[in-house]
């Protein structure tokens, strides 16, 4: 039996490919590499080129291959994206996990783990952990399309053989501690990664948006989760449905939180370097302060956090910069067309 990873070439579902191998499981990849790479699949997993919405390819992927269990991470996230393209995020994240589900449920895979998000929620108050029972307003297109594609796991999963863990997401950040994947987007918008590229001398600073917010240094505050971390509750998660767990959504974080402006500060201290800091105003959709309380996570899925300190999360980010510009120029490109060539 087979694990079907969607996305599995980008940030995070390149982390959870190489973890699920680890674990022994044995792995199928769909992603259509619009922002993930050939080259960040394990050689070990079956890559699949396609779209979640693409029909044919779902059935091609339930007949050649046992498909158990289906990790979710194909998608959409950027906030202030989804602002300018609402319609394109509704496709990318609802629709399509409408067609997936369907697929699922007539192929006879009972087991779904679904890439959530904290923009559920909105705007919590300041430093007040939010729990999974927290009013649901999203204050953008991208929250709005996550909650709904849960609203459709929950209404599948009462009328289908069919059971979900949604674990709503809160700031992903970090590399595999062992070098073997991280973040490559080019033009990536998370906060690390940029300020890392900033240190690293990759781009001219970091723009911080928005000063003004009711926190305790005015820039935004979130609660950052190591990506490892954030795999291990999947792997979790994926258990607790095999014992036949009943359907859940669950906040995956540290339950403290930092702000913009702490996190450009760590990533100096690691790196020993200066970089330009500029300030702007608020982009629109964004939150003042999200907090997580993983209570459920840690007490029904038995989720251990091992990476919870932001220092080490810097670390990780660092050391995966650094490894993408050593390999710049002939080094990285070359890899990514041998390794795309050898694809197809």
């Amino acid at each position: 039996m087979a694990v079907l990873v969607t996305g599995g070439a980008g940030y995070i579902g390149s982390h959870m490919a190489w973890a699920l191998l680890d674990a022994g499981e044995d792995v199928v990849v769909l992603d259509r590499l619009s922002t993930g790479f050939r080259w960040a699949v394990p050689p070990a997993a079956r890559f699949y080129l396609g779209d979640v919405g693409d029909r044919d390819m779902l059935a091609q992927i339930f007949v050649e291959n046992e498909i158990e269990a289906i990790l979710h991470f194909a998608g959409s996230i950027v906030v202030p994206q989804s602002v300018t393209h609402p319609l394109e995020y509704y496709e990318n994240n609802t629709s399509n996990t409408r067609l997936l589900a369907a697929a699922a449920i007539e192929a006879g895979v009972r087991h779904f783990v679904f890439s959530s998000t904290a923009a559920v929620y909105g705007d919590l108050p300041d430093d007040t952990p939010v729990v999974e029972t927290a009013p649901t307003l999203p204050k953008n297109p991208y929250g709005q399309s996550k909650l709904m594609s849960e609203l459709m796991l929950k209404d599948a999963a009462a009328a289908h053989d069919f059971r979900f863990v949604a674990l709503r997401y809160f700031n992903v950040a970090g590399a595999d501690p062992a070098g073997r994947t991280g973040l490559s987007t080019e033009g990536a918008t998370h906060l690390l990664k940029i300020a890392c590229e900033a240190a690293l001398g990759q781009r001219p600073g970091v723009e911080v948006y928005g000063t003004d917010y009711p926190t305790h240094d005015g820039t935004g505050v979130r609660d950052y989760i190591h990506v490892s971390d954030l795999v291990g509750a999947h792997l979790m998660a994926l258990r607790y449905l095999r014992s036949d767990g009943k359907s859940l959504i669950a906040n995956c974080g540290y339950g403290r939180g930092y702000s913009v402006l702490e996190v450009l500060e760590a990533v100096k201290r690691a790196s020993a370097r200066e970089f330009s800091v500029t300030h702007s105003p608020r982009r629109v959709g964004d939150a003042a302060c999200v907090v997580a309380n993983s209570t459920l996570a840690r007490e029904l899925l038995g989720w251990v956090p091992r990476h919870d300190d932001l220092g080490q999360i810097v670390k990780t980010a660092l050391a995966w910069e650094h490894t993408l510009v050593e390999r710049q120029g002939t080094g990285l490109d070359s890899m990514r067309r041998r390794l795309v060539a050898a694809a197809f």
